[in-house]
C-alpha cells in the first residue's frame, strides 16, 4: 500500500491512525499542501486524485488489481472491511450507527468548513482578514463540538463510544488537534477533552501524530 498525505492534514491523520491500529504498513508519500502553491495541484498528483486533496491510498482490490481510493472515510471503511481484526465499529447495527454519526458530525459538518482550501478562499478570494477567518473557524468548530459533546455525554466511556477505540476516535483526535492550533477554548467541551487525552496515550495515535511524521516542519 502507498499512502499520499501531509503531516498536518487531519484527513490523512485519520488514516494513519487506522493503519497503525490495525497493524498495517504503507509507504508514506508526502504531498506538501503549502509549498509552491500546493503540490496537490501538480499534474502528477491530480492524475491520482482529481479533487486535489489528501489522503490518497493506492492498494489492491479483491482480485489483486491495483486501484486508487480517495476520501478518508472511504479509505478507513475499506481497511475495516478488508482487515477486520482490531475492529473500528461495534457489532450491533444501532451501535455502529451511533459511532458513524459521531464520525460524520466531524467529517461532514465541521471539517469541510475549516479545511485549508476553504480558509485560503476566505482570505484570497473574499479578502477576509485573519480575525474574520478565525471567527469563521471558531463558529463552526464550537457548533460541531457542542453537538458532539452531547453525544459523548450519552455514549462515551474511556473513548467516544464505550471503552473501545472506534471510528469516532479516529475523527475526533485530528479535529481537536486542528482546534487547538486555532486556539479554540477546549474547556467548553470536557468530554471531548477527556477522550482526546485518553486516545493520545495509545501507540496507534501517538505514532500518527503530525509532529511525528517525517515531513513535519
Amino acid at each position: 500500500m502507498k499512502l499520499y498525505g501531509y503531516w498536518r492534514s487531519s484527513a490523512a491523520y485519520r488514516v494513519r491512525i487506522a493503519l497503525n491500529y490495525k497493524g498495517l504498513s504503507a509507504e508514506q508519500y508526502s504531498v506538501n499542501l503549502v509549498n509552491n502553491g500546493g503540490e496537490q495541484h501538480q499534474q502528477q498528483y491530480s492524475a491520482l486524485n482529481a479533487q486535489e486533496l489528501v489522503p490518497t491510498l493506492v492498494t489492491t482490490d479483491e482480485d489483486g488489481q491495483v486501484f486508487v481510493l480517495t476520501q478518508s472515510l472511504a479509505i478507513i471503511e475499506f481497511l475495516e472491511e478488508t482487515y477486520p481484526h482490531n475492529p473500528l465499529l461495534p457489532t450491533r447495527a444501532s451501535d455502529k450507527a451511533i459511532v458513524r454519526a459521531m464520525a460524520l458530525t466531524i467529517a461532514c459538518e465541521m471539517h469541510p468548513l475549516n479545511n485549508l482550501k476553504v480558509l485560503q478562499y476566505l482570505v484570497t478570494d473574499l479578502e477576509l482578514g485573519d480575525s474574520a477567518k478565525t471567527m469563521w473557524y471558531h463558529h463552526w468548530i464550537n457548533q460541531g463540538f457542542s453537538a458532539l459533546e452531547q453525544l459523548l455525554e450519552r455514549h462515551s466511556g474511556k473513548f467516544c463510544f464505550g471503552d473501545s477505540i472506534s471510528l469516532a476516535d479516529l475523527f475526533l483526535v485530528p479535529q481537536v488537534y486542528n482546534a487547538e492550533r486555532f486556539k479554540v477554548d477546549m474547556t467548553l467541551f470536557p468530554n471531548i477533552k477527556r477522550v482526546n487525552a485518553q486516545c493520545l496515550t495509545e501507540p496507534a495515535f501517538i505514532d500518527a501524530m503530525p509532529s511525528n511524521q517525517l515531513d513535519a516542519t
